[in-house]
This record gives C-alpha cells, sequence and structure tokens, in this order.
C-alpha cells in the first residue's frame, strides 16, 4: 500500500501584491465557490457627482484606506510556459519613499552644508518655538502633531502644547498622540496618556480617540484588543461615528469575521448600538495585554453595558467614501459580488463619488473570482468618469491578468504605466517579473531586471528565489550563480529568502549549490532556523544522510535550537531512506524536548517498520501513540492493516480494521485493497469478493491494485472464468497493467492453456507495458513452454534496446529452451559452466549463441563484436562461441585471428574450438588447415567426437574429398 505522507519544510510565500497596498490581509478568505457574475451592463459610466459633504481630511486620516487584499499566493495559478517574444519600456524608477506622509529627500546634488541646512529647516518646522505653537490654529497644531516621525517627539510636543497659556484640551490631539504611542507599541505611556485625558483633562474618550487607537492596535496585530474598545465605548453610551463603525468593520474583516462586520454595519445604518453579537471571550485576552487597563474598569463595575441603553436609535446613511470601499471589500471578500456591485451603484445616488480606491478595489475582487470582462468593463469605466487610475490601479489589473496566465494583457497594462506619466513600483516590478521567470521566459526577464538596476534601484527581495527558480529550472547554474552573487549579498536579504533559494536547489537535487547557498557570507543577518530545515531536506532528497551529522552540530554552535519541524524533517528523511531505528530515536528526542509529535510523525516512522516488516515495533509504537493522546488517523490504520496483510495474519488485520470503524473512521479503498490481499493470502475469496464488490458502490470504485488483488487470487484459485471477467473489464477501460496480463498468463500457462497463455505473452508484448525484468520473464516462460525459440531472442534483444538487464531467471530459461532446441548437450553444458563462475563476457557469449541459433545472425555478430573488444577479459568459452558466431557468418579472418589471440593470451583450445577452426578451413577450402587439425589430434592421440566427424564429412562439400574420406575411416 503506498502511502503519501507530508514533507516538513518551510515555504516562503511570494505573493504578487505587497503591505504597500494590501496592508493587514493575511489570511485566505472563504469564497462561495460559485460567485454570480454580474452582467457588464451594470458597468455603465454615470455622470460625475458632486463630492459629499463633510467628507474632510480629518476622516481620511484616522480611517486610512481600505484594504483590498486577499491571498495573491493562490490568486496566481499559471498556466504552462507560452513562447514570448516581448520588448519591455524601460520606465522610470519607483519613488524612493512610498508614504505620502514622509518628507523629500535632499537631492543628491545639493552641496553638504545646503543639505544640513535644509535638515535643520525641516527640524525647525517641526519643532517650532512656543510663541508660533501659540499662534497657531487647533487645526494647524493637530496636523504638526501628525508630522511628527516618531512617538517621543510627539509626546514631547503635546506636553509643550498642554502648558501653553489658554490651551483647551483637545480630543482630536489625545487621538493624534495615542496613535503614535500605539504604533510604536508603547502600552505603558498609552496608559498613562489616557488616563491623564481621563482624570486630569477630565475629557471622556471620544470616537476619534477610539479610531484611532482601535486602527493602530489591529495593525500592531492586536485585533482581538481593539474590538474591546468596541464594547468599552458602547458601554459608556458612546454611539460611533461613521469613521469609528469603519474602522471597526475593517478590523473585524481583516480578522476573517465577515459576518459580524456585516451585521455591524447593517446595525449602524438602521439606528441600532449593538455588539453582543461579537464574540469577545475576556479570559482569552492577554492579561498583560495593552487595554488591560480597559478590562479591569469593564469587569470591576467602573462601567458597565448600562450605557448602551442611552444610545438613541437614529437610522444613518454612510456619507464617506472611505466607508462604501471598505463594504465594498468586504463583500467581495465574502464572495458576495452582486451586493459589493450594488454598493457601489449606490454612491452615486448617495451623493458621493466613488475614487480611485473605491475602482481599485471592485476591479481587484471581480478580477479575484475570475471575472476578468467586469473587471476590464470597470477599468475602462474609470477612465471615462475621469478618475485617473493609480500605480496600485494598473498592480491590480496586473495581477489579475497574471492570475489567468495571461502574459500579454500583464506587459500591456506595464506598458502603459509609462504612458500615463506614472513611476512602476517595486509591487509592479515584481508582478512583471515572476510572470517572466514562470514561464521561463529568461531573456525577458534579464531585460526588465536591467532597466531595474539601471533606474538606480534594486531587485526586490521577493524577486530573488522567483529569479533563481527560472535559473536552475532551466539548468542555467552558472547565470543562477552569478545572479546569486551580485543580488543576494546585501544585508537587507533575509533568511527566509536565502531559504526560499536553498529550496530551489532542493528540489531539483542540487544539493552541493544548495549546500554553497548555505553556507555563503553574510553581511550582518545570521541564519534562521528555516534555512536549517530546508537544508535538511536538500540532503535527504539527495540521499546524503551523512552531511545531516554535521549540519546539526553546525546548528548547535549557532546557539539554534531544533524546532518542531527540524524533528519532523528528520524523521521522515531517515524514514524515507530506510533508518527505523534513527528515525525512533528522534521521535523520542522530539518529545523529550517538549514537542508533541503529531499524528503524521507517527505515521512516518510506522511507514518504515511496515516497508521492512517490523510488525511488533510498529504496533509498540501505536500503543505509545495511543497513550500520549494522539488519535491515530486512517493512514496509521492502513499502515497496520497493511503489514499484517502482506505476513498472512488476517485475524489481526480484522481486528485493526475494527478498531478503526469503532473510532469512526471509515475504510477507503486504500484499506479495503490491503484486506483483500489478506483475505487473498487465505484463499478466502468469497470475503475478498464481498469486498471488492463494496468497492465498487464507492467514489470512483475499485482502483487498479485492487483489481490486480483479485485477480491474482482468482489466479492462485485456477478460477479462469472468474479471473477472465476481472482482465476483459480492465481492458475495456484502459486499466490493466503489466500486473494485470501476467497473473491472466500465468494462470493460463499453470491450466495448461498454453495458446492462450502465448496470445497474452504477444499483448502484454506489443502493449507497451514491459517496464522490468519480471515482466520480460514472465512473458518468456510462456514461450519456453511452447518451444519457441525465436520468439524467445526477440524477446531479449527487446530487452538489450531498453536497456534492462537479464537476471538468473533470465538466463535459466534461455539455457531451458537452447536444450528443447537441436543443439549440442556439451555446447549447452559448457555455457552454464562458463555461466556459473560469473562474467559480463559469457553472459554476453549466451546471448550470441541465443541469436545464433535462433537465426539471427547479424545479432549474434554485433554481440560478438561487442564484447571482442576488451580481449583480455575473454574467457575460454566466449572465444568458442565468437568462433561460431564467425563460422557460421562466414567471417574466416576473424575467426583465424581470434585463434592467433587465444595463443597469445594462453588459452588452449578445446575440442569445441577445433570444431568451428574445422569449419572454417572447410569453408574456406583449405584442406591443408584441415590436414594440420587431422595430423594435430593425431599426435596429442585426440579421440574424434561425433561433432567433431561430422564437421570433417561435411568438408566433401568443400572439395576436400581425400581428407573427408581419412576422417571417415579414423
Amino acid at each position: 500500500m503506498s502511502v503519501t505522507h507530508q514533507v516538513y519544510t518551510h515555504r516562503t510565500p511570494l505573493p504578487y501584491v505587497t503591505e504597500q497596498w494590501v496592508p493587514h490581509d493575511l489570511n485566505p478568505w472563504p469564497l462561495s465557490p460559485s460567485p454570480s457574475r454580474v452582467p457588464t451592463a451594470m458597468l455603465t459610466p454615470t455622470p460625475t457627482c458632486r463630492p459629499a459633504a463633510g467628507a474632510g481630511a480629518g476622516a481620511v486620516i484616522v480611517a486610512g484606506d481600505p484594504s483590498i487584499s486577499g491571498p495573491q499566493d493562490k490568486l496566481l495559478t499559471l498556466t504552462p510556459p507560452l513562447a514570448y517574444c516581448l520588448h519591455l519600456p524601460r520606465l522610470p524608477a519607483p519613488p524612493a519613499l512610498s508614504s505620502k506622509n514622509h518628507l523629500p529627500l535632499p537631492a543628491p546634488i545639493a552641496p553638504k552644508n545646503t543639505a544640513a541646512a535644509d535638515a535643520d529647516a525641516a527640524s525647525s518646522d517641526l519643532e517650532p518655538p512656543d510663541e508660533v505653537l501659540s499662534s497657531m490654529s487647533p487645526r494647524e497644531q493637530t496636523v504638526l502633531l501628525s508630522r511628527q516621525r516618531n512617538w517621543r517627539r510627539a509626546r514631547d510636543l503635546f506636553d509643550r502644547l498642554r502648558a501653553l497659556p489658554g490651551y483647551a484640551p483637545s480630543p482630536i490631539h489625545y487621538s493624534v498622540v495615542i496613535r503614535h504611542l500605539a504604533r510604536a507599541r508603547r502600552w505603558a505611556e498609552l496608559r498613562f496618556v489616557w488616563l491623564r485625558m481621563a482624570h486630569e483633562d477630565a475629557l471622556p474618550p471620544s470616537n476619534p480617540v477610539y479610531a484611532a487607537l482601535a486602527d493602530a492596535l489591529a495593525k500592531a496585530g492586536q485585533a482581538r484588543q481593539s474590538l474591546l474598545l468596541l464594547r468599552h465605548m458602547c458601554a459608556r453610551g458612546i454611539a460611533p461615528d461613521e469613521v469609528s463603525m469603519s474602522t471597526f468593520v475593517r478590523i473585524l474583516k481583516d480578522d476573517g469575521r465577515y459576518s459580524d462586520a456585516l451585521t455591524l454595519f447593517n446595525n449602524w445604518c438602521n439606528g441600532r448600538v449593538e455588539v453582543g453579537f461579537i464574540d469577545l471571550d475576556y479570559s482569552e485576552l492577554d492579561s498583560g495585554g495593552p487595554m488591560q487597563f480597559l478590562l479591569a474598569e469593564m469587569c470591576h463595575g467602573i462601567i458597565d453595558d448600562s450605557g448602551a441603553s442611552a444610545i438613541h436609535e437614529i437610522p444613518r446613511i454612510p456619507k464617506l467614501a472611505v466607508t462604501y470601499n471598505t463594504v465594498i471589500d468586504l463583500y467581495g471578500k465574502a464572495g458576495r459580488l452582486k451586493d459589493a456591485m450594488d454598493m457601489f451603484m449606490r454612491m452615486p445616488t448617495s451623493g458621493i463619488t466613488p475614487d480611485t480606491c473605491t475602482f481599485n478595489t471592485m476591479i481587484y475582487i471581480f478580477g479575484l473570482h475570475g471575472n476578468v470582462k467586469e473587471a476590464e468593463a470597470l477599468f475602462a469605466s474609470m477612465v471615462v468618469r475621469g478618475i485617473n487610475p493609480d500605480i496600485k490601479s494598473f498592480n491590480v489589473m496586473m495581477t489579475m491578468f497574471a492570475s489567468t496566465g495571461d502574459v500579454q494583457g500583464v506587459l500591456k497594462h506595464y506598458h502603459h504605466i509609462g504612458k500615463m506619466g506614472l513611476s512602476a513600483d517595486t509591487v509592479s516590478y515584481r508582478i512583471v517579473l515572476q510572470v517572466l521567470c514562470e514561464r521561463k521566459m529568461v531573456h525577458e526577464a534579464e531585460d526588465l531586471i536591467e532597466g531595474i538596476m539601471m533606474s538606480g534601484t534594486c531587485v526586490h527581495e521577493q524577486s530573488l528565489p522567483v529569479i533563481m527558480k527560472m535559473y536552475i529550472d532551466e539548468g542555467l547554474l552558472d547565470k543562477a550563480n552569478t545572479f546569486f552573487e551580485r543580488h543576494c549579498r546585501g544585508e537587507e536579504v533575509s533568511s527566509k529568502t536565502f531559504a526560499a533559494i536553498i529550496d530551489a536547489f532542493a528540489e531539483r537535487g542540487l544539493w552541493e549549490e544548495a549546500e554553497h547557498v548555505f553556507y555563503s557570507h553574510r553581511e550582518v543577518r545570521s541564519k534562521d532556523i528555516v534555512e536549517y530545515n530546508v537544508m535538511i531536506k536538500a540532503y535527504g532528497s539527495a540521499k546524503r544522510y551523512d552531511k545531516v551529522s554535521s549540519l546539526l552540530e553546525c546548528m548547535n554552535e549557532s546557539g539554534i535550537s531544533p524546532d518542531e519541524c527540524t524533528y519532523n524533517s528528520l524523521i521522515q528523511m531517515f524514514a524515507s531512506g530506510g533508518f527505523p531505528q534513527r528515525a525512533k530515536k528522534l521521535l523520542g528526542k522530539m518529545k523529550n524536548a517538549g514537542f508533541k509529535p503529531k499524528c503524521e510523525t507517527y505515521a512516518a516512522v510506522i511507514t518504515t517498520y511496515s516497508r521492512n516488516y517490523m510488525v511488533s515495533e510498529a504496533i509498540d509504537l501505536y500503543n505509545e501513540m495511543k497513550a500520549s493522546g494522539v488519535e491515530p488517523n486512517v493512514v496509521v490504520y492502513g499502515l497496520l492493516i497493511d503489514i499484517f496483510s502482506e505476513t498472512g495474519q488476517l485475524e489481526e488485520a480484522l481486528h485493526y480494521i475494527n478498531l478503526m470503524e469503532e473510532s469512526g473512521i471509515a475504510p477507503n479503498q486504500i484499506v479495503l485493497t490491503s484486506l483483500i490481499k489478506a483475505y487473498g493470502k487465505a484463499n478466502c475469496w468469497k470475503e475478498a469478493y464481498d469486498l471488492y464488490s463494496r468497492m465498487k458502490n464507492m467514489d470512483g470504485g475499485p482502483d487498479i491494485v485492487a483489481s490486480n488483488s483479485m485477480l491474482n487470487l482468482y489466479a492462485n484459485l485456477g478460477m479462469v472464468t472468474k479471473a477472465k471477467e476481472i482482465f476483459d473489464c480492465l481492458r475495456i477501460n484502459n486499466q490493466a497493467d503489466d500486473v494485470s496480463y501476467t497473473s491472466m498468463l500465468f494462470l493460463y500457462r499453470n491450466m495448461g492453456l498454453l495458446n492462450e497463455s502465448i496470445k497474452i505473452a504477444h499483448d502484454l508484448q506489443n502493449s507497451g507495458l514491459l517496464s522490468d525484468c519480471a515482466s520480460y520473464n514472465a512473458v518468456m516462460s510462456c514461450f519456453v513452454a511452447k518451444g519457441r525459440l525465436r520468439d524467445c531472442a526477440e524477446l531479449v534483444q527487446q530487452m538489450q534496446e531498453a536497456n534492462i538487464l537479464l537476471d538468473a531467471s533470465t538466463f535459466g530459461m534461455i539455457f531451458s529452451i537452447m536444450k528443447k532446441s537441436q543443439i549440442s548437450h556439451a555446447e549447452v553444458l559448457q555455457l552454464e559452466s562458463a555461466y556459473s563462475f560469473d562474467g559480463s563476457t559469457t553472459e554476453q557469449a549466451i546471448v550470441a549463441f541465443l541469436f545464433l541459433i535462433s537465426g539471427m545472425d547479424s545479432a549474434a555478430l554485433n554481440i560478438c563484436e561487442q564484447y571482442m573488444k576488451p580481449v583480455l577479459t575473454i574467457d575460454q568459452c566466449a572465444c568458442n562461441v565468437a568462433f561460431k558466431v564467425y563460422a557460421s557468418c562466414g567471417e574466416v579472418d576473424k575467426a583465424f585471428s581470434l585463434f592467433t589471440r587465444m595463443h597469445e593470451l594462453g588459452l588452449k583450445p578445446d575440442m569445441a574450438t577445433y570444431i568451428h577452426l574445422t569449419t572454417c578451413y572447410g569453408k574456406s577450402g583449405m584442406s591443408e588447415g584441415l590436414r594440420s587439425v587431422n595430423d594435430f589430434l593425431a599426435y596429442r592421440n585426440i579421440e574424434f567426437n561425433k561433432s567433431l566427424h561430422k564437421t570433417m564429412v561435411s568438408c566433401r562439400e568443400t572439395g576436400s574429398n581425400i581428407l573427408a574420406v581419412q576422417s571417415s575411416k579414423k
């Protein structure tokens, strides 16, 4: 039974779209199996609407752009390589800074003193004196706080503002400072500012504060803590405004809680403030988390849910584009494309103008679900409305075309980036590079890389493994090494990127190249555990188990402890390599290190026990697994049942299949096939037939292994009719393999139906299914039983053409067919004796002799020419066969030359040598040669045997009658 197990290794995901425009979406989202397609007619452009009233900059600052992300690595499943020859335009370099809030960098041509002066001026703008601060309006002070580069400067500036005479505490100022602190994860300072706001300034938290803090917490990976703020504000009787509501909807969306996000949005629109539906178990929150002080207020009764009753239920209509963008993205991720389109079409009627982000979101979600035409119509509608696409728009379009394998579509939009006056960014380059590399378009990819370098930028880190894999898969190892030395040596290259490159070599079995990357010099960064794990995989794939010890020593010297993946990889490697003791020892070390092995890990060790028929060890490990609280799965039970089936222990196999069913696991086809084998070894054909009939009612029916098991069972029992039914069914469905034919062949032969066995043998020979020596031997056995010498010789020739070595069974059948033919018993006996003493030339001589007696003279002569080249390795038997072949084929000169070489090599001619030599003299009419042989035999007093006598007599045909008569008298 073949069981496939998990290979434990880390993989570096290489998405097309980065966090630059997909900041939060890290988890795959559930998609509807068949999303409804939206008619293109719904995408008819509408007149440009006036901007929504009240859509100010402050709202955008707090809420930020909505995420329009998804699992890009799954989205971009590409088609096989296509041949394209396209010229890629050289576009401007991506901007130096991706954040529009950053100040521009100084011009590189400016003198040092000018650059320093500009820096001082920028610093003075961010840190104005108190007189300037006092003259600023509250809005200007808010902007200045937002522009601060780090949390400490923002806090210090806020302290200066609070110290100004006449300063009125502002919730907006608090929200900006709290956002700075939350993004820097300065939780202690944040708690201090929060308490000062509530106590010293007597300023209750407001919507801007809650929204800013929730947004920062979510971006810091504290989504559950941020949702606590929603319950906290409702308990205080604060109704979420549109910005706060949009922020919490986005957090729920990014956390994959689409239903809760839609419920919150709908409740807010209907004027209801209900948060009880959000499952928020306080006990699961980290007791040392950043919002623990808020949790303490709620748990100790300082505030309670009674405040929510004071919130007036007033229906609301969203008025901000950012809200619509968030909800549209939410519908898209939930697979509700029609609702997303309805929300999009509702924007103009609500007085909201769709912006670039809206169209980017719509294009992305439709492209993600395979609706390419609708996405293209949206892009066209965007241009018609007068909304200029940005670089994210083009990246979304290129991502969509890449997902469908449309290279032309990707490059068309890439070319249009420059025509629109935009600059390609790192995301653009990564999309195009990945498309070109995955289609092995080496020259085009190299042109793009050269353009990136000429623009003054570098190839993005996530593109490095993709380019390396392209070179490796194409066998361009020199180019791969050159690229690695040029682009992968920087200190910004992470250990995970190195691991991905090592894995690319490992997949091709190039362990030495992988080792070179692993041990290459690093600037600053040290190796991560991921690299060690992938290197273990490389050694395991190449079966270089001797290298693992030094790798683990290096790992220990570096102070890196093995993780769960390390142990899994080592166990899998040694288990698949046939080292059950080492795999079991590592399993014990894994448990001692504090890791709990999973079912798959136990299954890997049990697999190697099963392959080596170590029954007791497999049962002991099964019991250990159960005692550890790990429940066996269908693979483990299948392995145990299979090992008992192979060893003929039917009762034990039935015992474990009962345990399997009692644990609620239904046996699959593999398990039932193993049980059929067990019944077959016990000759219980009725029980096996019942299982086989049961498999016919399962999805897919019985596989070829189960059918062959039943066929073999019927063949062993001589049940010709039953076996023929299964075999005919397999042939009709084109499922019959070499095992199926072999079983029928042996059945007919053992039943004495030689004509039927010969027919099956010819069918198998012409089917193209013969793949190993065993299958050829099965066919040959039928030819030998029927005495078909020529068929045997042709089959051996077919084996040689397929580079399949003949084994002892093959030669045994060759000797058997020779004895059945009109061949001298002494010659066959000499061949058998020489074969028993080993020697490759003897095996070739036997094949040449078989070809010769089968009338295949040219094939026999070709074999002799091959093994006679290294003359120092030939023996007496090989020389005699060569003599016979040369004599039969008329190659008299070669025969005489061989006789001379025999004397040089110290090989003494025997009777067979003289027989073949006599034949050559007779065919050449060389009576003197015949007389010499005759006189030599008389001098040595060697008695004529029948073969030599017949050879001498046959010389009459050459005209040597006198010598022939003398030989006859003797």
